[in-house]
């Protein structure tokens, strides 16, 4: 009986032993994936912030700016995708929505991102775009891959249309998080105008023809939370210029914007909370049951020893010979 315990010890010992790799290395980065309807918004505030004014065509301080961000995942165009791709795709739908302290639209700028729901590298496909304006994407955005590295990482800006390295400057502590800190400046680049202007009847067309052009240039940071490449927090240090053309009465540039753009700080709470309780969930599946196999496995390994041994131990001294039985007579 105690050897047939001993395998049955043995045989569970063994497949947890041989569980805990596969969950780490085979399970999780097939498991692991950005689900493709997800939605989510956000919501960043420029206090203080300098704002163009289109009727005067003078810069003005203004209370706050505020920007509205939303990602919204198309399902039905993931899983078309999917088919001639050949791996799990997710397509996102993102609006930024910027309005000025009197609830007016001052610009908004639409793009499709089309990308990997496991390494969130891109995938190129009919679709991929900003403005309307069809793009091929190198490096990431708006998310790193899960368990971030530490490490410079490609990232895309919508405004540029172009992608520069997003570097790794240390790791850090938010609010009960330890994140991983990166930054990125984009300098003064000439951008297009956004398709769809403030003010009705002005269009990029009529605005080429009088010679003025758009700058920008920005200081983008992140705290990333490393296992699950999710960004707690992030800001901009943002700025934009017109520049020449008869549009601006004879002056060299005009600010069109510039701000501090962060976080409004319910968002901020909502993010840590949502951030810790998915770190959660990947280090299930990344560590506490994968050690967790390993060190049951392990045990059941000693107790199967354990009982084998006992099994085998010499018991105490052998009983004496019963006696002859004494003859019987009549």
């Amino acid at each position: 009986m105690r050897r047939k315990a001993s395998l049955i010890l043995l045989a569970l010992a063994v497949f947890f032993a041989a569980l805990s790799p596969l969950l780490r290395w085979y399970a999780f980065p097939r498991l692991a994936k950005i689900p493709a309807g997800q939605y989510q918004d956000m919501v960043l505030e420029a206090k203080g912030a300098t704002l163009l004014d289109y009727g005067t065509m003078k810069a003005k301080k203004v209370s706050k700016v505020t920007v509205v961000q939303t990602l919204k995942g198309d399902v039905e165009a993931s899983e078309r995708i999917e088919r001639t791709a050949g791996r799990d795709v997710v397509v996102w739908d993102s609006l930024s929505y910027v309005q000025g302290p009197d609830g007016k639209m001052v610009s908004k700028l639409p793009e499709r991102y089309i990308f990997d729901a496991h390494s969130q590298e891109p995938v190129h496909a009919t679709g991929e775009s900003v403005d309307g304006d069809p793009v091929t994407r190198r490096g990431i955005e708006f998310k790193w891959p899960f368990r971030t590295e530490k490490r410079d990482y490609e990232y895309f800006d919508a405004q540029t249309r172009t992608s520069a390295p997003i570097h790794y400057k240390g790791t850090r502590n938010f609010r009960g998080v330890e994140v991983y800190y990166f930054e990125q400046t984009v300098p003064w680049t000439k951008v297009k105008f956004p398709k769809i202007m403030p003010v009705p009847g002005i269009t990029p067309e009529s605005l080429a023809k009088t010679g003025t052009t758009r700058w920008y240039t920005t200081v983008r940071r992140f705290w990333v939370e490393p296992v699950t490449g999710a960004p707690v927090y992030g800001e901009e240090t943002h700025k934009e210029e017109l520049r020449g053309g008869t549009l601006l009465g004879g002056r060299d540039k005009v600010t069109a914007f510039s701000g501090d753009v962060k976080m409004r700080e319910d968002y901020i709470r909502h993010t840590v909370d949502l951030v810790k309780s998915n770190r959660t969930l990947v280090l299930m599946m990344t560590s506490y049951l994968p050690w967790g196999f390993l060190l049951l496995g392990a045990a059941l390994l000693s107790l199967s020893l354990y009982v084998e041994a006992r099994g085998r131990r010499p018991g105490g001294p052998a009983p004496a010979p019963a006696a002859d039985p004494e003859p019987v007579t009549a």
